[in-house]
């Protein structure tokens, strides 16, 4: 791990400017308060989700990781472990969600959580007086052209997963069977109901994709059902039009929204890294209330701090981003983490894409994606 001089770290994030400029404005403020210099660099948020964490490990100090990788990098042994002394300030333990207990494995923390997100719905609310009340009302939008949702590999598995909790039956994170096939069933035939009336576009697109195209002024998007929050449309000076965000919608008018997949990241500590406490120092100083609250929020991040999501002021500028979306983020599932999930994850999702495109039996699809969970299950 190259290192130009012992106040200096490196670290790796995602290419976003949610990923990036809330981690740049802390390290400013780190290194006013430090002497410590972190150097940051992006992967994209495609390599972000399935690149090796091994990898990374080999070459920085600080990298920013979802939860379903930490198994995986456990018995790999290349990240410290980060629960061992004081939690910084309150910080960690006051996440929002599971967004803590989504990097504990086998009885330690692997990262500590900075930002929380879930799959939400996305609305404009220049065009519409309030979001969709239910999945038959979205439905109706799409039927005019009006929904789109980012259905390429892997947020096409996610919105799968997402649809079986609101069915009140998520995936299981343990044993063999990943869904149960009633259910599952269900699922898959409400994607194919929304595959079919949104653009073919939406098989190659991710939220930022969706996004960026139903923020412009003349987009015909006013809803996406389905869709990870990103506070940065939000937000007084956003490009092109705000867009807001709310809960998602239930299956059935006054159902719950409990059970989307949990996204959101966390800050890991490389375990061949050369200035390991100082990186830990930092991590921990970067989830704690301090810094969510003042330099990460300001910095165009989307916090993990409850503290953060309660801020009248982030609310106010952001159209109640936090307000809106907090019962979904509580209620949301957390993937699979054992080791051998995430080639199943790029697999499932591939193998859906196909069957969404080519509109396969349900039973059939289900019984496929539960035979490729058992192949990698402990």
């Amino acid at each position: 791990m190259r290192k130009d001089g012992a106040n200096l770290l490196r670290g790796m994030t995602w290419d976003h400017p949610r990923g990036y400029g809330p981690l740049a404005a802390c390290s400013a403020a780190w290194l006013e308060r430090t002497g410590v210099r972190i150097e940051w660099e992006r992967r994209s948020l495609q390599d972000f989700e399935s690149f090796p964490v091994a990898e990374l490990a080999a070459r920085y100090d600080l990298i920013i990781i979802d939860h379903p990788h930490v198994g995986q990098v456990t018995g790999e042994g290349c990240l410290a472990p980060l629960d061992a002394g004081p939690d910084p300030d309150d910080a960690a333990p006051a996440a929002v969600g599971a967004s803590l207990s989504s990097y504990r494995w086998e009885g330690r923390l692997w990262a500590l959580p900075i930002d929380a997100a879930a799959q939400v719905q996305a609305w404009r609310p220049d065009r519409l007086s309030a979001p969709p009340a239910d999945w038959p009302a979205t439905l109706e939008l799409a039927a005019d052209g009006a929904v789109q949702c980012p259905l390429r590999p892997p947020h096409n598995l996610m919105a799968l997963f997402t649809l079986c909790g609101l069915a009140g039956h998520p995936a299981r994170a343990s044993g063999a069977e990943l869904f149960e096939p009633a259910a599952g069933c269900e699922a898959y035939e409400r994607l194919l109901e929304l595959a079919a009336r949104v653009d073919p576009l939406c098989g190659e697109q991710d939220p930022i994709a969706v996004l960026e195209g139903m923020a412009a002024p003349d987009s015909p998007t006013v809803c996406v059902p389905l869709i990870y929050g990103y506070v940065s449309y939000s937000k007084r000076g956003a490009r092109g039009a705000r867009i807001a965000f709310a809960d998602l919608a239930p299956l059935a008018r006054g159902g719950a929204c409990a059970g989307s997949a949990l996204g959101g990241t966390g800050i890991a500590v490389s375990a061949r890294s050369a200035e390991r406490a100082a990186a830990i120092a930092f991590a921990r100083w970067v989830a704690g209330r301090e810094a969510q609250c003042g330099a990460y929020l300001a910095g165009g991040g989307q916090p993990a701090h409850r503290a953060a999501w309660d801020d009248p002021t982030a609310n106010d500028e952001s159209l109640g981003f936090y307000r809106n979306t907090r019962a979904t983020l509580e209620g949301a599932w957390v993937r699979p983490r054992h080791a051998g999930y995430m080639s199943f994850q790029d697999a499932a999702a591939r193998r859906l894409r196909a069957a969404v495109g080519a509109r396969e039996p349900a039973a059939a699809v289900i019984r496929a994606l539960n035979r490729l969970y058992r192949e990698v299950s402990p």
